[in-house]
C-alpha cells in the first residue's frame, strides 16, 4: 500500500476509536462533580450563586446523555464530526457553568483543559486545532465577562487583576502544551503499535512462505519416485507402440504430463529447499536467499564471503529462521533502491560471531534522519534527493523498522551508518560514500543448539490436515 494511502487509512481509523459509551460515562462523572461543587459552595460556604441557571446548564448535559443512551447502541463509535461536536458541547457547557460561577475566579476553570486534551488524542489535527481555538476563545470571554462570586457577607470574591491575567495565561499555555504533549505521545504509541502489527504480518507471511516451501519440497521428494516410474513406463510404451500412431500419441502425452509435473514441482521449490534440510543452512545460503528477489532490478549485487582473520575456514551452519531472511531482504531492498549501480553484501564470521554488512554506492542515509533510522513512519527526508533517486517514492521508514525489529528479535545488533569517501561530502560537510548497515549475531544464537551441522536430519514427518 502506498505511503499516502496508508496514512489516509490510519487517519480514517483514528476518528472511529472513541466509543459513545466512554464519553457518556465521562460526562456522568462531570455532572456528578458539578452538582457536588455547587451543593458544597452553597450549603457549606454560603456562596450566592445563580443556582437556577447553573442547574439548567447541568440539566442540558443530563438531557444530552439521556438522548445519547436512548438513541444509540452502547457499542456505537463516534465519527470524526460526531466526536468533535460532542467535545464542543462539553466545552461550551463547562464554559457556561463557569460564566455563572465567577469565570476564571473559579478554580475549576482548569477543567477546560480536559475536552481539548481528549481531542488531541482522538481527532484529526484540524479538528483538534478548531477545538483548541474554541477553548481559547471561551476562556478569554469568561475572563472578562462573568457572574461574580459573592460570599455570605455579600463581598465579591475576585482575584487581583494581575492574578486573573496570570491564570488566564496559564490556562492558555496549558491548553497548548497538554494538547501537543498528548497528541505527540498518542501518535508515537499508535505508530509503534501499527508498525509492530505490520512486522507481525510480515513475519507471518515469511513463515507461511517457508512452510509452503517445505511442503512443496516434501511433495517433490515423495512424488519423485512415482513420476520417474510413470516416465519410464511411458518411454517403454512409446517404443512398443511405434507402429500404432493413435496409442503412441497417448503414451507421449503421459510422458509429457509427467515432465510437466516435475517442472512444476521444481519451479515451486526452486531454491533447492528440502523439508527437514530447510531447518538449517550455511549462512551464505540465507544471505543469498534474502537477496534473490532483488538480483535482477538493474543494480549489481555482489557477495563477499570470507572468514575473519584467525577464524575457521568452514562456513557456519545456522538455523534458517524466517525473521532473519525477511529482515535481511528488507535491508538489501533498501540498498538496491538507493544505490547508483552496485550493492555489496559482505559475510564474515569468527569463532563466536557472524557479521553481515550491506553497503551501497548511493548518497548514504540523509543526515536529517540518520539518528532516527529504525523508527516507524520517519518522513522528514530531503524530498528532492529521494525523489530524484526513487521517483514517486514516499518512504515512511516502515521497511527499515520491520527489518530492525525482526533482526533484533533474532538476537542481532544493528548499526546504521554512512561510508566515508575522500573528496565527497554531504551538505553537513561529512564525507559519505553510500549507506552501510552492519548486522552482528552471536554464533550460538544463530545456531540455536551445539553441533547443529553434524546433527542428523531424521525422517520426514507427515503433515496432518
Amino acid at each position: 500500500m502506498p505511503a499516502t494511502d496508508f496514512q489516509l487509512f490510519r487517519d480514517e481509523q483514528r476518528s472511529n476509536w472513541v466509543r459513545l459509551r466512554t464519553l457518556v460515562a465521562l460526562r456522568w462523572f462531570a455532572i456528578i462533580g458539578q452538582v457536588a461543587a455547587i451543593f458544597v459552595a452553597v450549603r457549606f460556604f454560603g456562596l450566592q450563586l445563580e443556582v437556577g441557571l447553573a442547574a439548567l446548564a447541568i440539566m442540558a448535559a443530563v438531557v444530552a446523555n439521556l438522548i445519547s443512551i436512548y438513541l444509540y447502541p452502547e457499542n456505537k463509535r463516534l465519527s470524526e464530526t460526531e466526536a468533535t461536536l460532542w467535545l464542543v458541547f462539553d466545552l461550551s457547557q463547562l464554559a457556561l457553568l463557569l460564566f455563572l460561577t465567577g469565570g476564571l475566579n473559579n478554580p475549576f476553570a482548569m477543567l477546560l483543559l480536559a475536552p481539548v486534551t481528549i481531542a488531541a488524542t482522538v481527532l484529526h489535527l484540524w479538528n483538534t486545532i478548531f477545538l483548541g481555538l474554541t477553548a481559547i476563545s471561551l476562556t478569554t470571554v469568561i475572563s472578562r465577562f462573568y457572574v461574580p462570586l459573592i460570599d455570605v457577607n455579600g463581598a465579591i470574591l475576585e482575584l487581583p487583576a494581575l492574578f486573573q491575567f496570570g491564570f488566564w495565561l496559564a490556562v492558555l499555555i496549558g491548553l497548548v502544551f497538554l494538547s501537543l504533549y498528548a497528541r505527540q505521545i498518542t501518535s508515537e504509541m499508535n505508530a509503534m503499535a501499527e508498525a509492530l502489527l505490520a512486522t507481525q504480518l510480515a513475519l507471518a507471511r515469511e513463515q507461511k512462505l517457508t512452510d509452503l516451501g517445505g511442503v512443496v519440497a516434501a511433495a517433490a521428494h515423495e512424488l519423485g519416485t512415482p513420476l520417474a516410474t510413470i516416465k519410464l513406463v511411458s518411454s517403454e510404451l512409446m517404443e512398443e507402440l511405434e507402429d500404432q500412431p493413435e496409442l503412441l500419441e497417448d503414451a507421449m502425452l503421459i510422458g509429457a504430463q509427467a515432465d510437466r509435473c516435475r517442472d512444476i514441482l521444481q519451479s515451486m521449490g526452486r531454491a533447492g529447499k528440502d523439508d527437514l534440510l530447510l531447518r538449517q543452512a550455511p549462512m551464505e545460503t540465507i544471505v543469498r536467499e534474502a537477496a534473490d528477489p532483488h538480483l535482477h532490478r538493474g543494480k549489481s549485487v555482489q557477495f563477499d564471503i570470507a572468514p575473519a582473520e584467525g577464524a575457521p575456514l568452514t562456513q557456519p551452519i545456522v538455523t534458517r529462521r524466517p525473521e532473519i531472511i525477511h529482515g535481511l531482504r528488507n535491508l538489501i531492498q533498501n540498498a538496491v533502491d538507493f544505490a547508483k549501480s552496485e550493492v555489496t553484501a559482505d559475510l564474515s564470521w569468527t569463532t563466536d560471531a557472524v557479521t553481515v554488512r550491506i553497503s551501497d554506492d548511493g548518497q548514504g542515509f540523509p543526515q536529517s534522519v540518520i539518528g532516527r533510522i529504525g523508527e516507524p513512519y520517519v518522513r522528514r527526508r530531503r524530498q528532492s534527493e529521494d525523489g530524484a533517486r526513487r521517483p514517486g517514492y514516499e518512504g515512511m521508514g516502515l521497511g527499515l523498522f520491520i527489518a530492525k525489529t525482526l533482526l533484533e528479535r533474532s538476537g542481532a545488533q544493528i548499526d546504521f551508518g554512512n561510508r566515508r569517501r575522500h573528496g565527497h561530502a554531504s551538505w553537513t560537510g561529512q564525507a559519505t560514500g553510500g549507506a552501510i548497515v552492519t548486522v552482528i549475531w552471536p554464533l550460538d544464537v544463530l545456531q540455536g543448539q551445539p553441533d547443529l551441522a553434524s546433527a542428523p536430519l531424521g525422517e520426514n514427518q507427515r503433515f496432518d490436515a
